[in-house]
């Protein structure tokens, strides 16, 4: 699979600590003290998993970019370029490269720091037949982010802009900036490659927008897919989301985070620990964030670990709370952390119930499963579905339910509240618990 790297940005913002240096070759030092240029960290994580045929769109200072890189031999790769003389929009270079393009291919951005398994993603591509596949993650900052909504399938049913209305409430589901495209996605797009960077009759030359003319387009197509993954994308165009970069570069987080590498987690029940315990909670009203659990959710995000929720819901069993319902309720929990700078990873919960007799239950729900806390089908998937050691991670809850299923899978466990149930630690409340996991 080729990769197209979009390199040609002047990175305005971020040139006043970097004069005179293209933005792909800012360098990032990491936690050895090796200092080397955004875009040769980039190369050399693709090479590391087989991505070795690489095309750089280059523009601004395109010559300092072509003598770094080279043939791209040095690095492993084998790099060529295409050299925008006239702007021509974040995908116009791509209907000039069209001949080149026969297959799939991966589009990512130099302007971006990211540390992402592409091999996982090319392979869920593939299983979905898809035309496009967006990398999508939660972010600290949905509320000023483009949301991409997605059926339970993945596919991508709508794409809000920070600037379109959107829902109340929304999972906190933010394109990154990162795709593997077909090119029959571009053939669709129904543009004639041969205007692409010439003038019309204002003199405006005419350029081609990735988004507004070749992705949103097939939203609700069935074409086009959300590939959710927790790992490392974070823009570097600022002087302050550079230093966070380069923070977490030193840190170890941006590497850590590539789901080649094994992941430790904290799980998180729901009610009680999260939100206020109501019972049994049925009306997306009754939904309270706890007063410290935002930050202790966006502690747990600082620190490398993966924050994953997992709940029992037999609400669902019973016939209280329809699946869209609860799905709005968890939508309401992921709005209200994102306010507040938080975000979870992932959500898991057993809509299963063993117990009959209740009006309007759901028959095929009732059931004996393997997800229902105190078992630990839950973090067992998210085990999978992460590469997760659970050994390495936790479980926090407010009962014995949770004690037992942490225990279970294998995990450390914290309980808050009190009662004894085997925790390896007791606290007063979620944020004293991550505190005391984090020995912060």
């Amino acid at each position: 699979m080729k990769t197209v790297i979009m390199a040609g940005g002047r990175g305005s913002r971020i040139a006043e600590l970097f004069p005179g240096i293209p933005k792909p070759l800012i360098p990032i030092k990491d936690g050895n003290g090796i200092e080397k240029p955004v875009l040769q960290w980039e190369i050399e994580s693709l090479v590391s998993q087989g991505f070795t045929d690489i095309i750089l769109t280059v523009s601004h200072m395109a010559e300092q970019i072509k003598a770094y890189f080279g043939t791209g031999e040095a690095f492993g790769a084998r790099i060529s370029y295409f050299v925008e003389e006239t702007p021509l929009g974040n995908a116009g270079a791509l209907f000039k490269l069209r001949d080149q393009l026969d297959e799939a291919f991966l589009l990512l951005n130099a302007d971006a720091v990211f540390e992402v398994d592409f091999n996982r993603m090319a392979a869920f591509h593939r299983e979905k037949g898809a035309l496009v596949t967006l990398f999508t993650h939660p972010n600290s900052h949905p509320y000023d982010s483009g949301i991409v909504i997605a059926g339970d399938d993945k596919s991508v049913t709508a794409w809000l802009t920070k600037e379109d209305a959107r829902p109340e409430f929304y999972k906190n589901r933010v394109n990154a900036g990162l795709h593997i495209i077909d090119p029959r996605a571009l053939d669709a797009a129904g543009i004639n490659a041969d205007r692409v960077g010439l003038k019309d009759e204002n003199g405006r030359v005419y350029k081609v927008d990735l988004d507004r003319q070749i992705l949103k387009p097939l939203c609700a197509t069935h074409s086009m897919f959300a590939y959710d993954s927790p790992e490392y994308v974070k823009d570097m165009g600022t002087p302050e989301r550079y230093y966070a970069v380069s923070r977490d570069f030193r840190n170890g987080v941006v590497t850590a985070k590539n789901l080649k590498n094994r992941q430790r987690a904290v799980f998180l029940d729901r009610d009680g620990t999260i939100n206020r315990y109501v019972g049994f909670l049925r009306d997306i009203n009754q939904f309270e964030l706890m007063d410290d659990a935002a930050e202790a959710v966006r502690r747990i995000n600082e620190s490398g670990y993966l924050a994953i929720v997992v709940t029992n819901q037999p609400v669902i069993a019973r016939g209280e709370v329809t699946v869209p319902e609860l799905d709005d309720i968890h939508k309401k929990m992921e709005t209200e952390l994102g306010r507040a700078g938080a975000y979870l990873d992932a959500l898991y919960y057993c809509p299963h119930h063993p117990h009959k007799g209740f009006e309007g239950e759901v028959p095929e729900l009732k059931m004996e499963c393997t997800c229902r806390k105190p078992k630990p089908g839950m973090l067992i998937q998210a085990g999978l579905d992460y590469n997760i050691d659970l050994l390495s991670s936790w479980m926090i809850g407010d009962g014995e339910n949770d004690i037992q299923a942490g225990k279970n899978a294998g995990c450390r466990t914290a309980l808050i509240g009190s009662g004894e149930y085997g925790q390896d630690i007791t606290a007063h409340s979620l944020l004293e618990a991550v505190e005391m996991i984090l020995g912060k």
